[in-house]
């Protein structure tokens, strides 16, 4: 009898011991799809037909520091052929017509930090296939860039609205906060800055069709004019199988090099806001994905 209650209890122990182990051992995560969107002002500085571009003559133009990033559409597409749309699609961003018309919902936008995560996905919801192109409609961007004003070289903090068309309640450039309430078109920008101790805040509208937009497909898959759906092809294809085990993190790095570009009325090189010169863009000047 007592060598039967030592074996069972040895086996209470057992089983205790094994279901604790079980506890401690999550099941595996499932791969994901992860998507970074990251900023390179050295990134070469393409046209809407992705060729080299130069500054206009009568333009002077810089490179912001970006701190803030969204996009409104992320789409993979296998080949040149593919149509807008006809790939695919893994984010669309919510719309809204409060202001009228159909627009980006700027309220429910993810803004993040270049590399951070801005979106992820299960692996086995992404359709399987060869993907040579990505496709990213952007919608914002938030970054410092250099102004003059009264003699003053400073720097200043500039929000920027790429998007086809973008209802804002209200958006912050840094740390003051601008009411709208109203849908803005391509190109609507809010500028904030401080001189001498006063906050100084100011807005404006780029030209219609003036914002870049880099598509080296324009001959066999173009876009519709006035988006910001910025076309690139993987150095590499992105294979998925279906059968990956594995996270697979796919990097979008984007061109800002003198991306924020204005009319230089006194050829000086320098943007002078209280002047009046006329920004005309703030497109982001290619698209370079990567993937591992």
């Amino acid at each position: 009898m007592k060598i039967r209650f030592i074996l069972f209890v040895t086996m209470i122990t057992m089983i205790t011991a094994s279901c604790d182990r079980c506890k401690d051992d999550p099941a595996p995560a499932e791969p994901k799809l992860i998507i970074k969107i990251t900023i390179d002002p050295s990134q070469e500085r393409l046209n809407n037909l992705g060729q080299p571009s130069v500054i206009p003559a009568g333009h002077a133009a810089q490179s912001p520091v970006c701190k803030k990033i969204s996009a409104h559409y992320l789409e993979f597409t296998p080949d040149m052929y593919t149509a807008l749309g006809a790939g695919e699609v893994v984010y669309h961003a919510p719309e809204t017509t409060a202001g009228g018309a159909n627009a980006i919902d700027f309220s429910k936008a993810k803004v993040v930090a270049p590399g951070e995560v801005f979106f992820e996905m299960p692996l086995k919801d992404f359709s399987p296939g060869t993907y040579e192109w990505v496709r990213a409609s952007l919608l914002y961007q938030n970054g410092d860039v250099q102004f003059t004003t009264s003699g003053l070289d400073l720097v200043g903090r500039l929000a920027c609205f790429v998007g086809f068309n973008t209802y804002i309640s209200n958006y912050t450039i840094n740390t003051q906060s601008v009411t709208v309430n109203d849908d803005q078109l391509q190109g609507y920008w809010g500028f904030e800055t401080t001189v001498l101790g006063i906050p100084y805040v100011t807005s404006g509208q780029a030209p219609a069709g003036a914002v870049t937009v880099p598509n080296p497909l324009f001959a066999t898959s173009p876009i519709p004019q006035g988006s910001c759906v910025v076309t690139g092809s993987f150095a590499q294809p992105l294979v998925i199988t279906g059968n990956e085990t594995q996270d697979v993190v796919v990097t979008l790095s984007l061109s800002t090099n003198q991306s924020f570009e204005w009319v230089d009325s006194n050829a000086n090189g320098k943007w002078e806001p209280q002047s009046n010169e006329q920004v005309v863009d703030m497109g982001f000047r290619g698209l370079i994905p990567y993937w591992e």
